[in-house]
């Protein structure tokens, strides 16, 4: 069954761990779903706060597990944290701390690829993606350059993510110390913030209100993205948990039970808008 001639949906905008994937594994039916999406012909991108993977890897290991993507569909925080930081930080001396290999995406920054206590020469520190990189000893340097007046740049505020054994801890619990404790605000480059939706819909030249979203978490991917006039989809896969979406600052505009159930949902969305 295909989908319906699509009316008033111009463009989806998909995360990608719990949504499509857990530990790069497929949810179940969300490689069919998202053929359907591909013979329908709408526009897509895969949004994304990962930060272990650079485009080329996801979208390869994706395509291997079944997707119909490729590079061009994938927008990651790594990547728009890029833009960022030649924009706003031209030239600028930026240390990484990071879990994964990204640095092939973060094309025109300075990376500082050594590093001790008594370098004073970092301009910028950008946090990616938790892992054991964020020991006490690279976490007490990143404190020192802070202090020292370095600008805070952070791919996300995640506080954890799913993983093929549970959830494990995110940057997010990490940055949340390291603002209070040096006394510096961070600017997020990746979800929740309304510049990474905007380059979402830039990248696919859509419109907000045309346009859906669809997240496992309910904060950074599915309220973020309504406070940007983009239509909400939570999924009950991933990250998701029955007291996090009680407890939530809104109600998503759709809720589903996976990735699966999307082309239904856009479905009845078409219906109704004839």
């Amino acid at each position: 069954m295909e989908l319906e001639q699509v009316g008033g949906i111009g463009a989806v905008l998909i995360d990608i761990d719990g949504v499509l994937t857990v530990s790069w594994d497929p949810l179940p039916g969300a490689v069919a779903a998202m053929e359907r999406l591909r013979a329908a012909g709408l526009p897509l991108a895969l949004v994304t706060n990962t930060t272990s993977r650079t485009r080329a890897s996801i979208a390869a290991r994706l395509a291997e597990a079944g997707f119909p993507v490729t590079a061009d569909d994938i927008l990651t925080a790594p990547a728009v944290t890029a833009a960022h930081l030649r924009e706003h930080h031209p030239g600028a001396r930026c240390l990484l701390l990071n879990a994964g290999e990204i640095r092939a995406d973060l094309t025109g920054v300075t990376l500082v690829d050594e590093y001790t206590e008594a370098d004073e020469n970092v301009d910028v520190v950008v946090l990616g993606g938790a892992g054991d990189e964020f020991g006490y000893a690279a976490l007490n340097r990143v404190f020192r350059h802070l202090q020292r007046g370095a600008a805070l740049v952070a791919m996300h505020r995640n506080l954890y993510w799913r993983t093929a054994d549970g959830l494990d801890l995110d940057t997010g619990a990490f940055l949340l110390g390291l603002e209070r404790a040096a006394r510096a605000e961070a600017t997020v480059t990746g979800k929740p913030s309304e510049a990474f939706f905007s380059a979402a819909l830039a990248h696919l030249g859509a419109e907000p209100s045309a346009t859906l979203m669809i997240g496992d978490d309910i904060e950074s991917d599915v309220l973020a993205a309504q406070r940007s006039g983009i239509t909400g989809v939570l999924v009950k896969t991933g990250k998701y948990l029955p007291e996090t979406h009680r407890s939530a600052s809104g109600t998503p505009d759709h809720v589903l039970d996976s990735f699966a159930a999307l082309p239904h949902l856009i479905d009845r969305l078409t219906s109704a808008s004839h």
